[in-house]
């Protein structure tokens, strides 16, 4: 069993939250990940999806680390993919900063999965809820054309990246939440950006960009 999450008001949280974002977030952002904190606190004393730590914490830790993707996702990006969704870090944060996107949220445990759906429910998020192992061939239900796909709690290997990058179009994204380390990367794809996470000097965002075939 997890220890509870502390207690926040909507005010407290929506300040914290601004304080950790890149970019501005709208009144409904912040409520939907207002939700989803408080069904977090709900869960996580029988999921033990995150670990106990001050509201600040959580907040920097988890919500503000989602966050810090923004900048990386292609304004035009219209579908996205998080993989081992678990707590719904990144996936169901910028599924509320960018509810353009349509975003598939990819989770094998079922029980977590439960929460990803209510999460997505209670928040009233574009977030389609996917209960599938990532693995060769690519489970069905993802989108036949991804525009950004993220991973920060699953290392995923350059044979599965590399069919995701298939993919893509030239404007698409993979996000990987990394160490000091690059993750082994595969032919279809090349580093394009980077993004240090907040009181980290190891931990950061990796961003790479697909490569047109050779013809």
């Amino acid at each position: 069993m997890s220890a509870p999450l502390p207690s926040i008001s909507r005010e407290d949280f929506r300040r914290l939250l601004g304080r950790h974002s890149p970019e501005p977030l709208d009144g409904r952002a912040l409520d939907a990940c207002y939700v989803h904190y408080q069904e977090l606190a709900l869960w996580n004393r029988r999921l033990s999806l995150i670990g106990p730590g001050t509201a600040d914490e959580v907040v920097a830790r988890h919500f503000g680390e989602s966050l810090a993707a923004l900048p990386l996702i292609p304004p035009g990006a219209r579908t996205a993919v998080d993989v081992g969704s678990g707590a719904g870090f990144p996936g169901l944060v910028l599924a509320a900063a960018k509810p353009g996107m349509e975003t598939t949220l990819v989770e094998a445990r079922e029980r977590k999965w439960s929460f990803l759906q209510s999460v997505a429910r209670k928040a009233s998020l574009p977030c389609r809820c996917l209960n599938a192992r990532v693995q060769l061939p690519l489970p069905a239900g993802l989108p036949d054309c991804i525009d950004v796909l993220t991973a920060r709690a699953l290392k995923l290997p350059p044979e599965i990246l590399g069919a995701v990058a298939r993919r893509m179009g030239p404007e698409g994204r993979v996000l990987l939440w990394v160490g000091e380390k690059d993750p082994e990367i595969p032919p279809d794809l090349a580093p394009a950006d980077s993004v240090k996470l907040e009181g980290s000097e190891r931990r950061r965002i990796l961003c790479l960009r697909p490569l047109e075939p050779e013809r």
